[in-house]
């Protein structure tokens, strides 16, 4: 999948001429002791070697250096004090501090840095001043060897004219080195928002034991309502952390304050509660209000968020009523005024800004179709916005003014490219944090139009009038038109592609557009019912694709082929296969809901590799939504409870007990990376509106911030988040990404209770019947089907619980609705036990019932040797992440594998995961788990570890799988 990187704030200082050079002061040599590296930090010589900005005087009264800082500066670096010329060595600690006050209660910028662009940092903090002079101190560690950084206090941004002051500047060597350890609170981890009465309730435990233990579920009171013991999972690589879980869905009594315990620690406090997500789907939505460009935000409407009209031409901004083309790429400019801000920043994007609007029309399309939806709760006047009481529900007033802005990014009949669209609009440069919209001075430009572009502009729009068609013909019309004109221009122009870079904005490059003319030709065939269309539909590969358009990591705007399948399937058409589209969203669907429940966490993603992306957490929930639409088509109540529990993981059950949603549980994400919703860089700012979703996680290093580089080095996937606003790789809010948590948040709320569940009296403590004559069919070397007789039970019958025992190990599989289940992914020629009881809606549980059986031999015996080892680490002083892929090169599957090797300088394993790790002095073994334990001929597995080192970390030179030696790649 093509991915843009998302837009990265600019490491920026003013360069002044050094004063250094001019007085003759030379550098002292770098080390790595107690020698401040700060030259007259003190400032007992007066202001040299220091330099300020033309905008200031330097001023030193009584050894104190003071400056008055102007007015009226819009970035942070329009108002600079600096040193040159300071040494750095690679690898050593320094401790940074000083002293400093300020008239009025001012953020400062405090950095270390290259002197030229790109302005690289070491350090970068930020301090809030106030009249008491304070002392500021920050740990970092540089990763290069510098003669020349620079040190500098950015002090501008402010609308008002005050007075900084700053004395005792230091930077010594011989720091202990940072090392970042996130507060996870209890090691007991659950949804911290709530669990619906009669949906999955699981939880996850961190914990070194490997025995099942006890675990106790408390009312508000303290009460003990409900008991039972863990499931032990073992190491999970997605966290590197050993974990059990727990089951506690037949506990069905409304409440709050819920918490759980088990070894020793007690979880947040959540809910149980049918209405848990009602105002999480109105959040969610009105997350969009406050990104509007064009019109000013009304705190009446949005409480704390109120603030002028960004870009609409008051100075210093230069507006979007009249956006000229990029220089050298067209002669015309365009009024693109509205829309929502994409992200952090003030750019504008069609690829972005297409799915969102998509997402928001279908949660209005689902309204009106889905047998479980309440199109009441999205109706007019269901949302906060200015547009209420107009006749129109409220999610479709959000959608145009959206909608409104990609119909001005087409460009206009009589130019060359006409009806292809724009593919962004931004700043000619990047601007600093916090700025609010109104404040922002750069010139903005429309960049060149892409094919990407236009087939998100033919797909949005054609949707836009199907639903818009009932409220406003007259605009449904207008949507067409541009619809079929943008599908024209694509056609003719089908390979015109955004460029990879910019400055100013992100480049949302995307090379592969086979999707878009997938998604477009969908939604125009849906609208207008064309054979043009038809055939473009029937015709693209990806029609008949399904393990293609479902990919393992999910889709977003660089991927929308599954928009189109989701489309057909839901949206009444002629189509003649629809029937085979829409059973190909329950097998897409079967591949999320298999990754929900082999998690530990309920997590509805497991990317190729293991690497989780940037912006994790909307590729987590459009999986979700995949499953959702499975739950709409089919009824099948699995997919339904795969939702369910996909929320835990967003809303605390991970890996750093962190909800990634503002305003939603004990620790919420806060900071997300906006040059407006800034309060940790400016107090008089607010944190993003509640329910706001966070980026999440990020593995992949070649996308890291600052923030991350210093912070999160050899994390495992879950816990490379840092909830900074500088950390735009894990820490970014878009639009794009609120989208899907807009969508399953309103299907959530969908779910409640109300007709689904008989109306059990309270007293009800009778179980279920045991199921009984279980049966074992279809036994194969993988694979086998049970079932059994069906329960009885006085008020009926909910469901079955099943788990299957393996050796010592019991994996939960879930719940049925069926009196039958089919095991899939055994191992041959092992001993199985299947577990089954039913329940009733009261919660009360039957007795257990099992049966054991064993596979089938495998067709070829297990094979040793064959094999080739990749082996990569990523180090920092005195550790390091090792990875190890194992490649069977062999021409038999391997039913079971040992790998073991020989650290050549003393390394040690500390912690190890997707395998079993043992280490005896250098000698290490690792062990196949029961899930990876089968590898194909040319098939491989990646298992991973932190490991420590003391001297140098030589790399392995010898391999053996099952004894016989490997090949190194």
């Amino acid at each position: 999948m093509s991915r843009r990187p998302r837009p990265r704030s600019p490491l920026v200082a003013v360069t002044a001429a050094s004063c250094a050079a001019v007085l003759g002061f030379t550098a002292a040599p770098a080390q790595a002791d107690e020698v401040n590296q700060i030259r007259n930090g003190d400032f007992a010589s007066g202001t040299a070697p220091w330099w300020g900005t033309e905008n200031i005087t330097l001023d030193v009264t009584d050894g104190v250096l003071c400056v008055d800082v102007p007015g009226d500066t819009t970035n942070a670096w329009d108002v600079i004090i600096g040193q040159d010329d300071v040494p750095l060595i690679a690898g050593e600690s320094y401790t940074f501090s000083f002293t400093a006050s300020g008239t009025a209660e001012v953020p400062i910028r405090t950095l270390v840095q290259e002197p030229v662009e790109p302005w690289t940092t070491q350090m970068d903090e930020r301090a809030i001043l106030g009249p008491q002079t304070q002392t500021y101190e920050y740990v970092f560690t540089s990763n290069a060897d510098w003669d020349d950084a620079q040190v500098a206090f950015q002090i501008g941004g402010s609308d008002e004219p005050w007075t900084f002051c700053v004395d005792d500047v230091s930077m010594l060597g011989g720091a202990e080195p940072p090392v970042y350890e996130p507060d996870t609170g209890p090691r007991v981890r659950v949804n911290q928002v709530g669990y619906l009465p009669h949906g999955p309730k699981n939880a996850t435990v961190v914990t070194d034991e490997t025995g099942a233990l006890d675990w106790e579920l408390a009312d508000a009171d303290g009460t003990v309502v409900a008991t039972g013991q863990t499931e032990p999972h073992g190491s999970d690589a997605s966290s590197g952390l050993n974990v059990h879980t727990v089951d506690f869905s037949s506990y069905t009594t409304e409440g709050t304050g819920y918490t759980l315990t088990a070894d020793g620690e007690t979880s947040h406090p959540f809910d149980i509660d049918e209405s848990a997500y009602e105002d999480l789907r109105v959040d969610a939505l009105s997350f969009y209000y406050p990104q509007r460009s064009g019109i000013e935000i009304l705190d009446s409407i949005a409480p704390g968020y109120g603030r002028e009209a960004g870009h609409v031409g008051v100075p210093p901004n230069q507006g979007d009523t009249d956006v000229p083309c990029a220089p050298g790429t067209c002669d015309y400019s365009l009024d693109v005024s509205g829309g929502w801000y994409d992200a952090g920043d003030h750019g504008k994007y069609v690829v972005n800004g297409g799915i969102s609007v998509h997402q928001l029309m279908n949660i209005h399309e689902r309204s009106q179709s889905a047998e479980s939806a309440q199109p009441d709760r999205l109706a007019d006047s269901t949302l906060r916005l200015p547009e209420t009481g107009n006749d129109v529900p409220d999610v479709l007033d959000e959608a145009r003014w959206e909608m409104e802005f990609l119909l001005s990014m087409q460009v206009p009949e009589g130019e060359e490219l006409a009806g292809m669209a724009h593919h962004k609009i931004h700043d000619e440069q990047w601007t600093g944090l916090p700025l609010m919209p109104a404040d922002d001075p750069q010139p903005r430009y429309l960049q060149p139009p892409s094919t990407a572009a236009t087939l998100n502009l033919a797909a949005t729009a054609a949707q836009c009038a199907r639903v818009f068609e009932p409220y406003d013909a007259a605009f449904a019309d207008e949507c067409l038109e541009a619809a079929e004109t943008a599908w024209d221009a694509a056609q003719a122009n089908p390979e015109i592609y955004a460029p990879a870079t910019g400055e100013g904005g992100g480049p949302y490059n995307d090379n592969n557009v086979t999707d878009e003319f997938y998604w477009a030709a969908a939604e125009l065939f849906l609208t207008t019912g064309a054979d043009e269309y038809r055939t473009a539909v029937t015709s693209s590969p990806l029609h008949t694709d399904d393990e293609e358009v479902f990919r393992a990591s999910g889709f977003d705007w660089g991927w929308t082929a599954p928009l189109a399948r989701i489309q057909l399937a839901t949206v009444p058409n002629d189509l003649a296969d629809r029937d085979r589209v829409r059973d190909s969203i329950a097998t897409g669907a079967d591949q999320y809901l298999a990754n929900v429940e082999s998690s530990p966490w309920g997590l509805a993603y497991d990317p190729d590799g293991g690497v989780f992306a940037w912006g994790s957490n909307n590729l987590v929930l459009n999986n979700m939504v995949v499953m959702a639409v499975a739950y709409d088509l089919t009824g099948d109540t699995k997919y339904r409870d795969g939702v369910l529990e996909g929320m835990d993981y967003i809303l605390g059950r991970n890996a750093l007990n962190q909800s990634y949603v503002t305003g939603y549980g004990e620790n919420d994400s806060r900071n997300q990376h906006s040059r407006w919703y800034a309060n940790q860089l400016d107090p008089s700012l607010p944190n993003p509106p509640k329910g706001t979703l966070s980026g999440g996680p990020n593995s992949n290093t070649a996308t890291w911030d600052p923030i991350a580089q210093a912070r999160l080095t050899g994390c495992a996937p879950q816990m490379c988040y840092i909830d900074h606003i500088e950390s735009w790789a894990t820490n970014e809010l878009t639009i794009n990404w609120n989208a899907p948590l807009s969508w399953i948040a309103s299907f959530v709320a969908d779910q409640d209770d109300a007709g689904d569940e008989p109306d059990v009296p309270v007293e009800d403590e009778t179980p279920p019947s045991a199921p009984e004559n279980l049966e074992v069919t279809d036994v194969t070397s993988d694979s086998a089907t049970v079932t059994w007789d069906a329960s009885t039970d006085d008020t009926g019958v909910a469901g079955y619980e099943v788990a299957l025992q393996h050796l010592d190990a019991v994996t939960p599989l879930g719940t049925t609705t069926e009196t039958g289940y089919e095991l899939t992914d055994l191992r041959p020629g092992q001993e199985y036990t299947f577990w089954v009881n039913a329940y009733d809606a009261a919660g009360n549980l039957s007795e257990l019932a099992t049966v054991t059986f064993t596979t089938e031999e495998g067709d070829e015996p297990p094979v040793s040797g064959a094999c080739e080892v990749s082996y990569s680490t990523t180090d920092w002083p005195g550790g390091f992440t090792g990875s190890i892929t194992v490649t069977n090169t062999g021409d038999t599957a391997w039913n079971g594998w040992e790998l073991s090797f020989t650290f050549p300088s003393g390394q040690r394993v500390s912690h190890g995961w997707s395998a079993t790790w043992e280490q005896d002095g250098d000698e290490v073994t690792v062990t196949a788990m029961p899930w990876n334990a089968s590898v194909a001929p040319g098939g491989s597995v990646t298992v991973g570890f932190n490991g420590t080192w003391n001297g140098s970390n030589d790399k392995p030179e010898d391999f053996t799988v099952n004894g016989e030696p490997c090949s190194v790649a």
